[in-house]
């Protein structure tokens, strides 16, 4: 795991250094989208409303809509706000760990102490179990003031990024204003019925049947020769347009490298031009295939 983040922990005079690492990661097969009739790649291109111009990245700002108005804020009002100025993990009280509402649990984070600072860390988390509570604490990451929970999961410090109290909505629903009677004989069957499939929670035991079959639909395609080129998926680079517009630059510099993987692949093939060689295409077939195979 690579860290995404390095600060420290830090309550009254106590300061425990920490990387932070994402501790969740997306398993779904990644797809793009393409042109049904020639698997051409869509493009998507910033373009403004008003000149109908393509505008690159430096040109564009943010800017919020009250349905009527609309407010631009410059990179300069940006910014001017709170920003990742802070590299601390701010704990600002301990509350009981059954006081915290799962709805309210975001993105978790794993905390990788210092080889400086174990024994602190080390004392932090077994505070933390002894006592049965959690450190509520603030933190800034990726230009946003962050609410969190500090809490233990095994031998690591785990930070709960938390949803603020006014990002949680209310359930009013009508319905659950009345109160159906319920009898003791209707109570008693569907607690049986809950009791027959009552069992420990083991996650590995569930799998992700779309994603799973996703994967057998690619791979079997992939065997029956049903896949293009990727780099014939880009097509050919754009020219300059009338006004001095150019492709974004990453685009560009994407499609660059393609073509001149076409070029060589096209140069290897020229003494062979009876023959079509099959050893690219090959190639090319195995690294899709390897991909798109679920992760170990």
């Amino acid at each position: 795991m690579r860290a995404i983040w390095t600060g420290a922990i830090t309550f009254g005079l106590v300061n425990v250094p920490v990387k932070v690492y994402s501790a969740t990661e997306d398993h779904d097969v990644p797809l793009h989208q393409v042109h049904d009739a020639d698997g051409g790649r869509i493009r998507y291109q910033r373009r403004c409303e008003i000149d109908g111009k393509v505008i690159p990245y430096e040109h564009i700002v943010k800017a919020y809509d009250d349905g009527e108005r609309t407010v631009i804020l410059t990179a300069e009002d940006m910014a001017s706000l709170p920003s990742e100025r802070s590299r601390e993990i701010d704990v600002v009280e301990f509350v009981p760990n059954d006081q915290l509402d799962p709805l309210m649990f975001d993105r978790s984070y794993y905390l990788e102490p210092d080889s400086k600072s174990l024994k602190a860390y080390a004392l932090l988390r077994k505070t933390l179990e002894d006592e049965e509570r959690t450190a509520i604490v603030e933190f800034a990451l990726r230009q946003k003031t962050r609410l969190g929970a500090l809490r233990v999961r095994g031998n690591v410090l785990v930070l709960q990024a938390l949803l603020w109290h006014d990002e949680i909505r209310a359930a009013e629903f009508p319905a659950l204003d009345q109160t159906p009677r319920i009898s003791d004989r209707e109570l008693q069957l569907s607690s049986a019925l809950m009791e027959s499939f009552a069992g420990d929670f083991e996650p590995e035991k569930f799998s992700d049947e779309y994603q799973d079959e996703l994967r057998k639909l690619i791979d079997a395609k992939l065997e029956q020769g049903e896949s293009v080129d990727t780099a014939a998926t880009f097509g050919e680079e754009e020219e300059k347009k009338g006004g001095g517009e150019v492709i974004d630059l990453m685009e560009a510099l994407q499609r660059s490298v393609d073509r001149s993987r076409s070029s060589k692949s096209a140069a290897d093939r020229k003494p062979a031009e009876k023959k079509p060689a099959e050893k690219k295409p090959a190639a090319r077939k195995t690294a899709a295939k390897k991909s798109a195979k679920k992760p170990a």
